[in-house]
């Protein structure tokens, strides 16, 4: 398989997705991104602009299980990893499978449940297993996680903790739709959804393949210092509280191979980078109390960043 074929895949689920979703091209090159990283997306919006579609747009397209769950303050651990029950006819307990054991989830409203609940996400998120009872259970590939939060000035809501947040790989906003678009959505859903005409483009032996060849998109060691001055500078900025961890150092390092990749590159540019930079790193940064930024959305602090941190000129495919 060449670099090519994983833009070749890529676009097919995308046409496929976007068969059902109007617009929103950005969006869905973004979660192609993650999934190739075997990453997770965070999208924070209100109710209504098409997340659950979305998402059950690319489980189908990828020929993958789905579940979705609806976070709420009474929803247990339990409840979505799964029980052990004693069956009276076999006289023995057996393990029911919760809603996380399918490769496709769609975590809604995740912030509305405790954080016991939603800390119980956090090792099928990162080591891709769930553990029950002192059995671990590995999750079938490729495991994906959308989670949805509701703005967190709203009421009933719990904000998640810095460790949780930073296992997303991506957080994304949908937004609204404009005059066309959502003209377009309203004749497009004028009798039946499209959802249920699509069918599976892709099998998850696609996905896991391209999971190991996009690695070999080659990034120059120019790029490389350049990733880590733009690191650096958000743990140096005086309206920065916590700026990057490594890990989200690796996530911008793999993020623009996959970027790269998807858009039929064996080599990574400058560009790249300032393409996938905001929704990788706005979720990490907590911002100063006092500071200027406190108002205002991460991005332009990012963009700050960017402006400031001088971009190689040379060699950037080597």
């Amino acid at each position: 398989m060449e670099i090519i074929e994983i833009k070749n895949i890529t676009d097919k689920i995308k046409s496929n997705i976007q068969d059902v979703i109007v617009g929103k091209g950005k969006i869905i090159d973004y979660i192609m991104i993650s999934i190739l990283c075997s990453g997770h997306i965070l999208l924070e919006d209100v109710p209504g602009l098409g997340k659950t579609i979305l998402a059950r747009a690319l489980s189908k397209s990828i020929d993958s299980s789905f579940s979705r769950i609806q976070f709420t303050p009474d929803l247990l651990p339990s409840d979505i990893t799964g029980i052990n029950y004693f069956n009276q006819k076999s006289n023995q307990f057996q393990f029911k499978k919760g809603p996380l054991m399918n490769q496709l989830i769609l975590a809604d409203e995740i912030n509305r449940a405790t954080p016991r609940t939603q800390s119980s996400l956090l090792e099928s998120m990162e080591e891709h297993q769930l553990t029950v009872d002192g059995v671990t259970y590995k999750l079938d590939e490729p495991f994906f996680v959308i989670a949805t939060q509701n703005p967190v000035e709203n009421s009933g809501t719990y904000p998640l903790p810095e460790a949780q947040l930073d296992r997303f790989f991506m957080k994304l906003h949908m937004g609204y739709p404009n005059f066309e678009e959502e003209f377009m959505i309203l004749k497009r859903f004028k009798i039946n959804s499209p959802l249920e005409k699509i069918d599976s483009v892709v099998s998850s032996e696609d996905i896991i393949k391209t999971r190991d060849l996009f690695k070999h998109v080659k990034i120059s060691d120019d790029l490389i210092e350049y990733i880590i001055n733009l690191v650096h500078k958000t743990r140096e900025h005086k309206d920065i509280k916590l700026g990057i961890s490594p890990r989200g150092s690796q996530a911008l390092f793999r993020g623009s191979q996959a970027y790269a990749a998807i858009k039929g590159r064996d080599f990574v540019i400058p560009d790249d980078i300032k393409e996938i930079i905001k929704p990788i790193f706005r979720h990490r940064l907590i911002i100063n109390g006092k500071s200027r930024f406190i108002e205002s959305n991460n991005d332009n602090l990012i963009e700050e960043i960017l402006n400031e941190v001088e971009v190689p000129k040379e060699k950037i495919g080597n």
